[in-house]
């Protein structure tokens, strides 16, 4: 047999025009398995990626070389910690004790909780957050005998918006972080000024879209002041241990970049000391590792590398500096809307996934400072998750959980409630982008 040879962008006009076409039909196919649900989102990025390697579009070694090792191991490392953590009741715990603060009071609970959870999806995975906040929800709406849908649907829009603020907060960040060289300092610094803003009006207006549910008798509130939440702590000696870990995780993460650190050398650090003192079956734990989110990043890795490497990127980043004459105010603002209105009814991590390199493309060809354009991006595809049912992996799982508990939200529902907000959210961050970013 004769050596394979691989088309690239170096080759003449023709195949390369071949190959682009081929390429992002693959892509659009892919996406469009992902969106429709027909089959798992999974398995329709693996598909995507083995038919980009049978027909040979690329070679193993370029498939290998396009997936992004710090965005994986952040999420291994970061859903190790969290597993080990979930088993000491903390974040029970914490709910409870919040809730008790609040006297029993739903006006005052739906403030407490939509920020807390806020707090959480800052420093751990959405999904994660809202697992652990749902159950302790329910229970306390159950002895307050009230709809517990407004508190879901506004901790379910705060985990969204709390993520936006960090690195770790949402897989898009991580990815931009990643490919744009940006620390866990610099998210801090540029975004969780506009995301506490927007966090306040979105719970704001969320209790007076429910004030009318959130009425509740004197006595039923004291059943609240009943409950014990040290009784919610398992294991105050794992606890101890994981709350010094995640510190020294977190405290890494701010310095990573002065340490000369990845952030997922990090993460996974942190994972494996808390495995070796934690006590902790290792096979319980991988278990628990959500394997289908990082065999999705691996694969959708591969299927965008390809565009990039067979110049589809360069070519769209060509059209979008030709529209916005490499204007940065423009080129910023259509980053953010479409970002935000794509991420509601899209998938965010393949579109964030097209949109680094397509950044870059634009960086290059036009000369423009595109430090802002990650910001843009960041909170357009984070907040737009928002807009619906579909739009974040977090809205998803909380709908899943309660129809099984017998609360129905439907798309209709979701929307209703979820696009009003988030469209608030991205003008909230289009007035500071223009006013401290783009110019």
């Amino acid at each position: 047999m004769g050596e394979v040879k691989y088309i690239t962008k170096e080759e003449g006009d023709e195949n390369m025009n071949l190959v682009q076409i081929i390429s992002l039909a693959v892509f659009l196919a892919t996406f469009v398995l992902i969106v429709s649900e027909k089959i798992n989102r999974t398995v329709a990025a693996m598909l995507g990626a083995m038919v980009l390697l049978i027909i040979k579009i690329i070679s193993q070694e370029n498939a290998i070389e396009f997936i992004d090792y710090t965005t994986v191991g952040v999420l291994v490392g970061m859903m190790i910690i969290v597993s080990i953590i979930k088993r000491t009741g903390l974040f029970q715990y914490l709910a409870i004790k919040m809730a008790k603060l609040s006297k029993g009071d739903p006006m005052k609970i739906i403030i407490v909780f939509g920020i807390m959870t806020a707090i959480l999806s800052a420093f751990l995975d959405n999904v994660t957050t809202i697992l652990l906040m749902i159950p302790v929800t329910l229970v306390i709406s159950k002895l307050l005998k009230i709809n517990p849908i407004p508190f879901i649907m506004v901790e379910v829009l705060s985990s969204n918006i709390g993520g936006t603020a960090t690195l770790i907060g949402d897989p898009p960040n991580i990815m931009i972080g990643s490919e744009a060289g940006i620390g866990f300092l610099d998210f801090i610094v540029n975004l969780s000024p506009v995301v506490i803003i927007i966090l306040i009006s979105t719970v704001y207006i969320m209790r007076l879209i429910y004030k009318n549910d959130l009425k509740v008798e004197e006595k039923l509130k004291n059943e609240i002041m009943k409950l014990d939440e040290y009784s919610a702590i398992t294991d105050k000696v794992l606890l101890t241990k994981s709350l010094i870990v995640l510190a020294l995780v977190i405290l890494g993460f701010f310095m990573h970049e002065h340490l000369g650190y990845e952030s997922s050398t990090i993460a996974l650090s942190g994972a494996t000391i808390l495995l070796l003192i934690s006590g902790v079956e290792l096979d319980e734990i991988l278990v628990e590792i959500e394997w289908p989110t990082i065999f999705f990043f691996i694969a959708l890795f591969t299927i965008v590398g390809t565009l990039e490497e067979v110049g589809v990127i360069s070519m769209m980043a060509k059209i979008i500096v030709g529209f916005t004459k490499g204007n940065l105010l423009l080129t910023g603002l259509i980053i953010l809307w479409a970002s935000a209105i794509l991420s509601a009814f899209l998938d965010n991590i393949p579109f964030v996934a097209t949109m680094i390199p397509l950044i870059k493309g634009m960086g290059a060809m036009s000369g423009m400072n595109i430090m802002p354009l990650w910001w843009a991006l960041s909170l357009g595809a984070c907040l737009g998750g928002n807009g619906t049912l579909i739009g974040a992996s977090a809205n998803v799982v909380t709908v899943g959980i309660m129809e099984k508990e017998g609360y129905k939200i439907t798309f209709k529902d979701f929307l209703r409630i979820g696009f009003p907000m988030m469209i608030l959210s991205i003008v909230i961050s289009t007035i500071y982008l223009v006013l401290f970013k783009l110019h």
